[in-house]
């Protein structure tokens, strides 16, 4: 008879919400591009920048007004970072995603995690069809 053939699962690289998916990408990340990096002790971006820094995480500031933040270089965007990057963090308004999403795709980044309130699904689905694993909204 006739043999019946499987369709592959589709491997989604969402791990939002995926408690041992992000334990995992985490282990994986060394390096953290921060776009929207705040100078400023009380903005979020700011404490989580310096949490994952303390951590031993490499982070990149990334914020076009600024040249240094945490005692690092910080680049005006991602096509200015000296190497490639395996997370990129964002702390922008979700009207900017779709040129942050250009740029990670443009660098190689292995990951995106928007922050909370950072929703722009047609980033997101350019960013996992071009490979790049994401976090959405946490």
């Amino acid at each position: 008879g006739r043999r019946a053939f499987r369709k592959p699962a589709e491997v989604s690289r969402d791990i939002t919400g995926d408690r041992k998916g992000l334990r995992r990408l985490l282990r994986e990340t060394r390096s953290i591009a921060v776009v929207g990096c705040s100078p400023r002790p009380d903005r979020d971006s700011h404490q989580i920048a310096k949490y994952m820094m303390e951590e031993g995480y490499e982070v990149f500031p990334v914020h076009p007004a600024h040249e240094e933040i945490l005692g690092v270089r910080a680049y005006p965007d991602l096509n200015s970072l000296p190497g490639p990057v395996d997370m990129v963090n964002v702390f922008r308004r979700p009207d900017a995603l779709p040129e942050v999403v250009d740029q990670a795709i443009a660098i190689g980044a292995k990951s995106l995690w928007t922050q909370e309130g950072v929703v722009h699904p047609e980033s997101t689905h350019r960013a996992l069809a071009a490979g790049i694993a994401i976090v959405v909204d946490q």
